[in-house]
Parts: structure tokens; C-alpha cells; sequence
């Protein structure tokens, strides 16, 4: 499953360079590719999560984790914040519908 996860990482790290270099012409598909990819990422870190034998009971617990740390590590700073607010999320058994989730 952690290989799972770190293959998703890097195809929204692939996708955020792609949509940070596109033209005007190419944004927008880029920008969907990006979102596509990042709720991918999010779902499969979700499924890594429910495996767990002791599964996080606060977001500072799953923050803490070493898959967690590793993710952090390679995320662009930007998407940092939109990662932890997932994970809480995660911790709390939420998932979001498709149109409830941000741009």
C-alpha cells in the first residue's frame, strides 16, 4: 500500500510542475489534470490510512506518521495546507463528494 501511495505523490508532484509550467493556452487542462490527480492521491491515502492496525484518532497523530512525514517532505509547499485539511478529514471518516471538494 505505500508504494501505492508514493506512486500517486508522483503524479501530482508530475502534475503541479506541469500545471506550474504551462502556457495560457494549456492551463486549464493541466489545472483539471492536477485536481484529478490530487483527490486520487487524496483517496489512496485514505485507503493507506483505513489499513492501519492503530489508525490516527487526531489530525497531530496522522501528522506524525512516517508515511505522513515523507509525503510532507516532497509536497510543494503550496499544497501543504490542502493536504492537512484532507487528512483531517481522513481522521475524522469524512470523504468528500465530488462538488464539495475545492478548487
Amino acid at each position: 500500500m505505500i508504494d501505492k501511495v508514493k506512486k500517486a505523490l508522483a503524479v501530482v508532484i508530475n502534475n503541479w510542475n506541469a500545471m506550474s509550467a504551462s502556457g495560457s493556452d494549456d492551463a486549464e487542462g493541466t489545472a483539471n489534470e492536477f485536481e484529478a490527480s490530487f483527490y486520487e492521491f487524496i483517496d489512496v491515502v485514505r485507503e493507506w490510512a483505513d489499513t492501519l492496525d492503530e489508525r490516527p484518532r487526531t489530525v497531530e497523530e496522522m501528522m506524525e506518521l512516517p508515511l505522513i512525514q515523507e509525503i510532507l517532505d516532497l509536497l510543494p509547499a503550496p499544497l501543504v495546507l490542502n493536504f492537512e485539511t484532507e487528512a483531517e478529514l481522513i481522521v475524522d471518516k469524512i470523504t468528500r463528494i465530488d462538488d464539495a471538494k475545492y478548487d
